[in-house]
């Protein structure tokens, strides 16, 4: 018997974007910085093969221990990881000695209708 839990899948109008398309309006001051934060967190290599390793791991979630091998060592792992939860775009949850992460909910959906067009 499994203990993994399967998430519930977003329907696409359900996603909350941290702000409109770019090209419906001007961003408010508050919108930019939210969406700075988020692009600033995935600016750096080493985060976005984390981020990329989390979002593309079987299951949703990948275990500290599957994901560390990115030329960096432990600490300097850990330090990018805690940027990219600050920044909103990943969780966490400790299971005995491993942390456990995954892509937030809906963010790939929201940066994504962020940066398309209004026809």
């Amino acid at each position: 018997m499994s203990n993994t839990k399967a998430l519930p899948l977003l329907e696409p109008e359900a996603v909350a974007p941290c702000c409109p398309p770019l090209t419906e309006r001007p961003l408010t001051a508050d919108e930019a910085e939210r969406t700075a934060a988020m692009f600033k967190a995935l600016g750096d290599p080493v985060r976005l093969r984390l981020f990329s390793l989390v979002a593309s791991h079987e299951g949703g979630e990948a275990c500290v221990c599957d994901i560390s091998d990115v030329g960096v060592s432990q600490p300097t792992v850990s330090h990018h990881l805690k940027k990219l939860k600050e920044a909103g775009l990943l969780t966490s949850e400790r299971r005995g000695t491993w942390v456990y992460y995954r892509v937030e909910p809906s963010v790939l959906a929201a940066m994504g209708q962020m940066l398309t067009t209004v026809g």
